[in-house]
């Protein structure tokens, strides 16, 4: 049985201006930059340069419907972008800033062209004498050598991948060869299967000499004992001194264990960063500057204008005139609100940084990150009135330089804990004192997680120790027997 109801329902959606704003705050300078790259391929109506906006264009139509008879809305009808971004009553006084100029402008970095690690590599095994097979062998594991330098993949694998994709067909035995040919490519260490092999690899190429000797000795007959550093166990085994081991490991430890990570020719460029902020100390006080890039001159192309006024001025109009006039009219619309939306994109950023600034003052007037306040995306969006949303956009994805370095906003926002005096402490102040004394533990007796949460209770922290083993986890520091010297 079929039934008809009537329900209300009350949403909220976003306007497609709505959205097309939230993500040009989301953006950093240089994808910024390419957005407006792209508006300006894209939209005619659209010019760079610092020309008058919308010149006499409010003027000669404020009043003028006569091109439109179907009751479409004036052409320069007003956009209020603050009404695209949120709710909130923003004071005037507080969306000033004019603290921007070309001489801001961060400059473009040229990158050199490169050769990748794969192309380097393949570019080597022309010095060997292969077979045509040998040569699609070669090439196929050269192609299988990730970034770091490892082919990590069995035999049978490639022998199976070799004979479906590459119509080779071999046994492991031969794949086995070439791949000790592949393992005599520079940088030493290349091809191997396992951290075991690579570091071998490396150490039959050096001079040899007794603590080469004994450090291969030890990676290929107590490999898992060296790599857990049971300490004793080795002495007792290979029946050597302290001194003899502390040698060996010393030529271990000047080895790569990343031997493709750190080729100057990989074809990955390396990032870099344009900080969208500078923060800068000027007689004891900050000053916060937005990067020149985010605030780009731009208007109305007069081209567009014109035409507009050819057509009011037209004594009879034709019906072509008129669908031109409604294309011209789309698209001055579309300009003038990415205009505004660039502003408004400029006063979020400065809005939100500076109250960001002035929440962690004191980190920024000493880099000490033991003086960052807690401080988690609410506060800030309650302190400027905006959607936690927005704040989380601008945190996320932008760098400010200060005088400690240039740093991802993000990083300055942390949970808060107590201390043994009630007092909300950041947990990235707990975080520095960890590391701190972890530098500063007897590294042949280094501090169990149980005896570091006992030093940070002594120091007025009281957290558990998996509370420690989770922030040791989070600075990339192992645990106390991976830690442990000779």
């Amino acid at each position: 049985m079929l039934k008809q109801q009537l329900n209300f329902k009350l949403s909220q959606k976003l306007s497609p201006q709505q959205i097309q704003l939230m993500k040009l705050i989301q953006l950093p300078t240089q994808a910024f930059e390419q957005r407006i790259k792209q508006e300006l391929e894209e939209n005619p109506a659209l010019e760079d340069g610092k020309e008058d906006l919308e010149k006499d264009f409010d003027d000669e139509f404020s009043n003028d419907d006569e091109y439109d008879n179907d009751g479409t809305e004036s052409i320069d009808a007003d956009i209020d972008v603050d009404d695209y971004l949120s709710d909130d009553e923003i004071p005037n006084y507080r969306l000033q800033a004019n603290n921007y100029s070309a001489d801001d402008e961060e400059k473009h970095v040229p990158y050199a062209a490169g050769t990748s690690f794969s192309q380097y590599l393949q570019s080597q095994l022309s010095t060997f004498r292969l077979t045509d097979i040998e040569k699609e062998i070669a090439n196929f594991l050269v192609g299988s050598v990730d970034e770091s330098g490892y082919i990590r993949r069995t035999l049978q694998d490639i022998v199976d991948d070799l004979a479906f994709t590459q119509n080779v067909y071999t046994d492991e035995a031969t794949v086995e060869r070439v791949l000790k040919l592949v393992q005599e490519l520079d940088p030493a260490g290349v091809g191997a299967r396992s951290l075991q092999e690579s570091l071998l690899i490396q150490l039959r190429r050096k001079e040899p000499n007794k603590d080469v000797s004994l450090a291969i000795d030890l990676l290929e007959k107590s490999f898992d004992h060296f790599s857990k550093k049971h300490y004793n166990k080795l002495l007792s085994k290979h029946d050597i001194t302290e001194d003899e081991l502390r040698h060996a490991i010393d030529v271990i430890g000047h080895l790569n264990p990343k031997p493709g990570g750190h080729f100057s020719g990989n074809a990955r460029l390396a990032e870099h960063v344009i900080p969208d902020f500078t923060i800068k100390i000027v007689d004891g006080e900050l000053e916060l500057t937005l990067n020149g890039r985010n605030a780009p001159e731009m208007h109305i192309s007069n081209d567009y204008n014109n035409m507009l006024k050819g057509y009011k001025e037209a004594k009879e109009k034709s019906k072509a005139q008129k669908e031109a006039v409604m294309f011209i009219k789309q698209k001055l619309d579309s300009a003038k609100w990415f205009i505004e939306a660039i502003k408004q994109r400029q006063q979020t950023l400065m809005i939100t940084m500076s109250a960001i600034m002035h929440y962690q003052k004191e980190y920024f007037l000493t880099g000490d990150e033991r003086n960052l306040r807690p401080m988690i995306l609410k506060d800030i969006a309650d302190e400027i009135g905006m959607d936690v949303s927005t704040v989380s956009r601008v945190a996320n994805s932008k760098y400010v330089d200060t005088p400690y370095g240039t740093k991802l906003i993000k990083v300055f926002f942390s949970e808060s804990m107590k201390n043994d005096q009630g007092e909300d402490v950041s947990t990235r102040e707990i975080k520095k004192i960890l590391e701190m004394s972890i530098e500063d533990e007897n590294k042949r007796k280094p501090l169990t997680d149980e005896k570091l949460a006992k030093l940070l209770k002594e120091k007025g922290y009281p957290i558990a120790r998996r509370t420690v083993a989770k922030y040791r986890e989070q600075l990339d520091i192992p645990v106390a027997r991976m830690r442990k010297e000779i």
